[in-house]
């Protein structure tokens, strides 16, 4: 009699399990495609409203600390903006290197450019948020817009189009920074990392739930930034003059984004796994200290991103040849080609068409290598600029 009911459980266990693992990953699948069908695809379809032509001045700032390379390289695309009435504010931070007897060249030669020097380096805010505050407060105009050092405008349209999003309550504005394209399989994983990062930050704007921004391409008004005292709730973090500002200060009503070609930077991406470690692992020292509805969203959208392939796969073995497998396959697919759509579109719209056909592969292993950084950053203490 024993055995007649251990062979029945046995029974019952050998049936209930391929089921259970189906419902777990058909309704992980479900979250995914919400993601994807309510969130993403409104950046994919997105078609920007006409805009009023902004006719105030703008005021570019960029902090820089031993940039002179970079600073050489980028800083005329800056200065030879189509733009009525601009002026450029860099703030050299104690540089050691020549930024200091070039950028006293650039300023006699360009009208335009405001140069603030930094003697000592003064630790109250860490990072760039002290230079970044006392270029923000230099500047002339009423609207501000934040570049770093190391990138430029991908045209001379660049202020134009993020400036004419000022208009009625908007306050802040959101761009895209992307990285250049060179050979190598890590620069279009770089390219597709920020990409995926920039379909989540500005999806969720545009539905409402504006969580973060890039400092690479920025722009905001400085009485929003005096209201909220600038970075001082968040001064003793190293990173965050972007994210945690933006986190902390928009809402739906008063943050428009600029998604236009004309619109975006340009930055050169690293040539080393090891530096692109260092460069996510101190940005994801921020993650933690977004407001708490923020971190369950994202939260959401990356755990179940992470069962997803292993919860199908236990699904296939467990199940074997039979209805529990086609159907798994099914939510399997309708999520791929989910993903394939989305990703054409995302990818066409910001110019990178070919880290497309690469996508499905780097989605696969995206959230592994977002464990990484993220237990990186967990022993992350570096307090200094880079």
């Amino acid at each position: 009699m024993n055995s007649v009911h251990t062979m029945n459980w046995l029974y019952e266990v050998e049936w209930e399990l391929p089921w259970i693992l189906f419902f777990m990953f058909a309704g992980v699948g479900l979250i995914q495609l919400f993601y994807y069908w309510v969130y993403f695809s409104r950046l994919a379809f997105y078609k920007p409203k006409s805009k009023n032509t902004y006719t105030g001045s703008v005021s570019v700032v960029i902090s820089a600390h031993n940039e002179y390379n970079n600073l050489k390289k980028n800083l005329r695309y800056i200065l030879t903006q189509d733009y009525h009435d601009y002026e450029v504010v860099v703030v050299d931070d104690a540089s050691d290197d020549d930024s200091a007897h070039f950028l006293q060249q650039m300023e006699a030669k360009y009208g335009h450019l405001k140069v603030v020097t930094l003697k000592d380096s003064v630790n109250f805010f860490k990072g760039k948020k002290l230079p970044l505050s006392i270029g923000i407060k230099s500047a002339k105009s009423d609207v501000v817009l934040l570049t770093d050092a190391d990138c430029r405008p991908a045209g001379p349209h660049w202020i134009t189009r993020m400036a004419d999003n000022f208009e009625g309550q908007t306050e802040l504005v959101l761009g895209y920074g992307g990285y250049e394209v060179k050979p190598g399989l890590l620069n279009k994983l770089i390219r597709f990392d920020t990409l995926f990062a920039a379909m989540q930050y500005l999806s969720m704007a545009l539905a409402g739930i504006p969580y973060m921004g890039v400092g690479k391409n920025l722009s905001y008004k400085k009485g929003l930034f005096y209201r909220v005292k600038g970075f001082t709730s968040h001064y003793k973090i190293l990173s965050g003059d972007d994210d945690l500002f933006v986190n902390q200060t928009a809402t739906k009503d008063n943050v428009a984004i600029e998604i236009s070609p004309h619109s975006f930077t340009i930055t050169a991406p690293t040539n080393s796994f090891k530096a692109w470690l260092n460069q996510k692992r101190k940005k994801h020292t921020t993650g933690k200290y977004y407001k708490r509805r923020h971190k369950r969203l994202l939260g959401m959208f990356s755990f179940t991103q992470f069962l997803f392939y292993p919860l199908f796969i236990s699904t296939l073995v467990i199940g074997g040849i039979g209805m529990v497998s086609f159907m798994a396959a099914g939510v399997f697919l309708l999520r791929l080609f989910t993903q394939m759509i989305i990703f054409s579109k995302v990818t066409a719209r910001f110019n990178e068409r070919n880290i497309f056909p690469y996508s499905i592969l780097f989605e696969l292993v995206y959230p592994f290598i977002s464990f990484i950084f993220v237990l990186a950053s967990l022993f992350y203490s570096k307090q200094t600029w880079k």
